[in-house]
């Protein structure tokens, strides 16, 4: 048995943060470029890698394709062809992301089978689907987090448009009117985001102006007319302000998370996240980026079921909060002490694990003795053949250890 920390990738992409991830690895801050993501796990494009007790290193990625029923367990690799089903991140959103939703398991192979007959390369700019998996995820805020998520209830929703109603809205606007359901979102949601550039030229300044004023009279919708102002400014042509409309804004605070489905569209605004998703690129656009974004197939992925989106705070158990989802890929739980608690916590061998520790420090200690420190930011493997751990804090300070493993192992 040997307890072996990971050094992870960072993802520098224009979105991130220039100081939350460096200062979480205890690197210089700020950093020259934003850093957006930082991930564990063994995804292809940037996998973890394994520091071995020499300080040798091995690609997590290898070490599951030479001992798939080894690090992953006869079940997990067995369900997911000798794959690690999860890939666990650290999410730093300094600015929006793209406006997205993913699919699910049927049409995440139904897409790819077909563009593998199209031939449309697996790395092509218009490729939607470049594996043939679901892609759920599930996202637990550090700080203050802010999101736009699945769709509002359509009578709310239609609040909001009367509130900051213009001529140019108002035609629109009867599409929900008439039809205060999924199919009347639809309708509305694909009216906009087929809109001719030359109707979106026009409406989007309207819409914009009417935001502004609601702000200044300190309306009912304040929060949601800032998010479009902000979004506007960002992209000033884009359909996917007008969509923004339409979803449920929410703040989460630390250790709530909303878990997205397939269909759930979504767009992560500001601030820091541990993150947990299924080991998939498959993502369809609805806009706010320069990226691909394929109307049609968007519309066969978007769920347009509406209402509140569901916030939880994780089920305890044994010390140990365990955030529940439908999700066969992942599961994600989060063991927290306050300060001066201690108490040694049992992190049973239930399949391939991660460990990541986001605040203080905690010893980790193998059955047989063995042990590692894990210092805030960073993470260990722990493979479905290695016997059970548990872990304590090291000092008085607050403690927080996030533990990923699949769903179904």
């Amino acid at each position: 048995m040997t307890v072996e920390l990971l050094r992870n990738a960072v993802r520098p992409y224009a979105w991130g943060s220039r100081t939350t991830i460096p200062e979480l690895l205890g690197r210089p801050v700020p950093a020259p470029h934003p850093e957006a993501e930082l991930w564990m796990g063994a995804h292809p494009g940037d996998p973890s890698h394994v520091i071995g007790p020499d300080g040798t290193e091995r690609s997590l990625l290898e070490l599951v394709e030479a001992d798939p029923v080894g690090q992953l367990g006869t079940t997990c690799a067995g369900r997911w062809g000798g794959r690690l089903p999860f890939l666990l991140k650290i999410l730093a959103a300094e600015e929006p992301l793209s406006m997205q939703a993913h699919p699910s398991a049927a049409q995440a192979a139904e897409g790819y089978a077909r563009e593998e007959s199209a031939g449309i390369p697996r790395d092509a700019s218009n490729r939607n689907y470049p594996d043939p998996t679901a892609k759920p995820e599930l996202v637990c805020a550090l700080t203050e987090f802010h999101a736009l998520a699945g769709f509002r209830d359509p009578e709310r929703t239609m609040s909001l448009l009367k509130a900051i109603e213009t001529p140019g809205l108002a035609k629109y606007a009867v599409l929900l009117e008439a039809q205060p359901d999924p199919a009347g979102l639809r309708a509305l949601f694909t009216t906009w985001i087929t809109l001719p550039q030359a109707a979106l030229d026009e409406l989007l300044p309207e819409v914009l102006d009417s935001c502004v004023k609601h702000v200044q009279g300190r309306g009912e919708f304040d929060v949601e007319c800032r998010t479009i102002l902000e979004l506007g400014e960002s992209h000033p042509r884009d359909a996917g302000v007008l969509a923004a409309l339409l979803l449920n804004r929410l703040t989460l605070s630390a250790g709530e998370a909303i878990y997205l489905p397939a269909g759930n569209l979504h767009l992560y605004l500001h601030g820091t996240a541990v993150e947990i998703l299924a080991n998939s690129d498959n993502i369809l656009r609805c806009g706010l980026t320069p990226k691909h974004v394929d109307v049609p197939e968007l519309l066969r992925v978007v769920d347009f079921a509406c209402g509140e989106m569901p916030v939880q705070s994780g089920t305890e158990e044994a010390r140990m909060s365990v955030y529940r989802t439908d999700a066969p890929e992942f599961e994600l739980s989060r063991i927290e002490w306050g300060a001066g608690d201690d108490g040694e916590v049992a992190v049973h061998d239930i399949g391939p694990q991660i460990l990541l520790c986001t605040a203080g420090a905690l010893l980790v200690t193998a059955d047989d003795g063995e042990q590692v420190e894990l210092r805030r930011g960073q993470s260990v493997w722990l493979p479905a053949a290695d016997p059970a751990v548990r872990v304590r804090p090291l000092s008085g300070e607050r403690t927080q250890v996030f533990r990923a493993t699949a769903g179904t192992c």
